[in-house]
């Protein structure tokens, strides 16, 4: 609980839809453009020998496939009031939720866990704790004003929640499980046996023959694993999911692993993840972003999204709430 501060901004309700002037998505955000991206392609095979990778045939993890996932929603955009008399500055009230499902040979996926966040966010120092008759919004200090700035912070709170549920419960169940979270790894690379999924691309990372490899991909199979380095350095791999397109992209998803594992390690990962991945693709007409949103996070999503609450009664209690502060 934060402590309020001897005297607080005022906060006002923008009159805009919050759907509007959103920022670019998370994603986008952790994939740069390719022409800043290095690359270590002869991680697992020398670059000049790429090829398609099968993973052998093996049983699925010991300890079952944990999926995370998280879904996010401004319900306001806000002004803080200056209580020294000058401008206000933007911020958002907004919520998220973050959940696991876990999957077990043979047997139904079931909600491990699941929690909902919401906050304030804005650089207001003065902003404090907003409190409405369908909750209470957290403020939160955000390095800035700007829709990018907010956007952030909203997401840096999402994956800090991710995080904490999945400590949460790997601190009681069994280590040998298989973590798969939803979007690039970053900020989660700590989290042992963890693999980010993205499913949305950005760049094309891979160039030339390598890339001549990952277009001839086949349902099930995997480019060797490259050491990919940005800001921060992980291990990722390709791999084709289950679809009816040959389009060269079509059901590719890339995987991300921590830098730290050794190259059998790294390899052994990416073998598990092409033979477990493909099981869970989605389908088309159940999920327009079928195959490479799978059915656990599709699920998980729509599960979330519920859980948030109406967004029309969150929007009129916040208006509510800033009239009486």
């Amino acid at each position: 609980m934060t402590t309020a501060p001897s005297q607080a901004a005022t906060i006002t309700i923008d009159p805009w839809d919050p759907g509007y002037a959103t920022s670019v998505t998370a994603d986008a955000v952790a994939e740069l453009d390719a022409s800043s991206v290095k690359l270590d392609l002869g991680v697992e095979l020398p670059a000049e020998r790429w090829r398609p990778i099968t993973p052998p045939p093996r049983e699925a993890p010991p300890g079952g496939l944990i999926v995370a996932d998280g879904v996010r929603r401004i319900e306001a955009r806000v002004w803080a009031g200056d209580p020294s008399g000058g401008m206000p500055v933007p911020g958002i009230a907004a919520s998220c939720a973050a959940g696991l499902v876990r999957c077990v040979p043979g047997g139904p996926a079931a909600l491990a866990d699941w929690e909902v966040s919401r906050s304030l966010f804005t650089p207001s120092p003065a902003a404090a704790d907003l409190v409405t008759r369908a909750g209470t919004y957290t403020a939160v200090r955000a390095p800035g004003g700007t829709a990018e700035q907010l956007s952030l912070a909203l997401q840096r709170r999402l994956s800090d929640l991710e995080v904490t549920l999945a400590t949460r419960y790997r601190s009681a169940a069994a280590q040998d499980d298989l973590l798969i979270v939803d979007g690039p790894l970053r900020g989660r690379a700590h989290l042992p046996r963890t693999v980010g999924y993205v499913k949305t691309h950005h760049a094309a990372y891979l160039k030339d023959a390598q890339a001549a490899v990952l277009a001839g991909l086949k349902p099930g199979q995997r480019t060797p694993v490259f050491l990919m380095t940005t800001s921060w350095e992980r291990h990722s791999w390709y791999l084709r999911l289950p679809t009816p397109s040959t389009a060269p992209w079509a059901g590719i998803a890339r995987c991300e692993a921590t830098a730290d594992l050794s190259r059998k390690e790294a390899a052994d990962l990416a073998d598990q993840c092409a033979a477990v991945i493909p099981g869970l693709a989605g389908v088309g007409y159940k999920d327009p972003r079928a195959p490479q949103n799978l059915v656990p996070i599709g699920g998980l999503e729509k599960l979330l999204r519920h859980r948030l609450g109406d967004a029309g009664i969150l929007y009129r209690a916040l208006r509510t709430a800033a009239r009486g502060a």
